[in-house]
C-alpha cells in the first residue's frame, strides 16, 4: 500500500531553483497511489525567503542568490556541508496535520543527534531543532491539496558565515551551530541513511530505494505546469 512505503532519492548537489519545481511538480502530478518520497540533497549557497517573509531579514546577502519560495516562514540559507530532506507526504491519507509532521520531522533529527552524543530539543515558540540554544536544523513547509513539500536542513560541515548576513528564519541573533563545529565527523551518505530510516520509523513505513531521478525525469517535472491559484497551508520556518 502506498501509505506503507517510502522512496528515498538521494540526489546529490542540485540548484535550489529546479529542485522546488521538482517539488512542485511532483506534488500537481501525484494521485491518490503516488507512494510518498524523501528528497535527500545538497544546495549551492542561496537565500530562500519564505511565502509571507519579509525583506528585512535579509541583512546583507551579498552576492548570495535570493529565491523568494512558496514555503513557510522567513529566510533560511541553504549551502554545502548541510543536508536538507524534502517530504512529499500525502497528509490526508495517513490522516496527519501539519503539526503532526513537523514534530515527526524535529524528532527524528533529535534521535539522528542523539545517536551521535548531542543532545538537542525544541523550541515551543519556533520550529526546528536546536542545541544549547543555537539552531541546527531549520523546518519549513508547504502542504497543497493535502500533500506536503519542502522539509528540514541540517546543519552538517558548512561555512556558517552567511547566516550572519540575515536573521535566521526572522530571530535577530539567532545562534546557529553544525555537526562539526560539535566535534561531531560524520559522512554524507551515512546521516543520509540515519536520517532516512528515523523519518521512516515516524512514518510506520517501509524504505524504497529509488534511483537517483535521471536528468528525463528532471526535465519532465521542472516543465510541469503549475498552478499559483490553489489553495495552501504553510508552517513557518523559524
Amino acid at each position: 500500500m502506498p501509505d506503507n512505503v517510502l522512496r528515498v532519492r538521494r540526489l546529490g548537489l542540485r540548484e535550489y531553483r529546479p529542485l522546488w519545481e521538482a517539488m512542485r511538480g511532483f506534488t500537481d502530478a501525484r494521485n491518490d497511489a503516488t507512494p510518498d518520497e524523501l528528497w535527500l540533497v545538497e544546495h549551492p549557497p542561496v537565500f530562500t525567503l519564505g511565502y509571507n517573509g519579509k525583506t528585512q531579514h535579509l541583512i546583507a546577502p551579498g552576492a548570495i542568490p535570493v529565491i523568494h519560495t512558496d514555503r513557510g516562514g522567513q529566510v533560511t540559507y541553504h549551502g554545502p556541508g548541510q543536508m536538507v530532506a524534502y517530504v512529499l507526504f500525502d497528509l490526508r491519507r495517513r490522516g496527519w496535520g501539519v503539526r503532526q509532521l513537523v514534530t515527526a520531522l524535529e524528532q527524528a533529527v533529535i534521535a539522528l543527534l542523539n545517536e551521535h552524543g548531542v543532545n538537542a530539543g525544541t523550541r515551543r515558540d519556533a520550529p526546528g531543532v536546536y542545541v544549547a540554544g543555537a539552531k541546527i536544523a531549520a523546518l519549513g513547509l508547504r502542504v497543497r491539496r493535502g500533500c506536503s513539500y519542502h522539509g528540514i536542513s541540517l546543519n552538517v560541515a558548512m561555512d556558517l558565515a552567511p547566516f550572519s548576513r540575515i536573521n535566521p528564519c526572522g530571530y535577530p541573533d539567532m545562534p546557529v551551530t553544525d555537526l562539526r563545529s560539535l566535534g561531531i565527523v560524520a559522512g554524507t551518505a551515512e546521516l543520509e541513511q540515519m536520517l532516512a530510516a528515523l523519518i521512516a520509523q515516524q512514518l510506520e513505513s517501509t524504505i524504497v530505494d529509488a534511483q537517483l531521478l535521471t536528468e528525463g525525469r528532471f526535465r519532465h517535472l521542472t516543465s510541469h505546469d503549475i498552478s499559483t491559484s490553489l489553495y495552501v497551508k504553510s508552517v513557518a520556518c523559524a
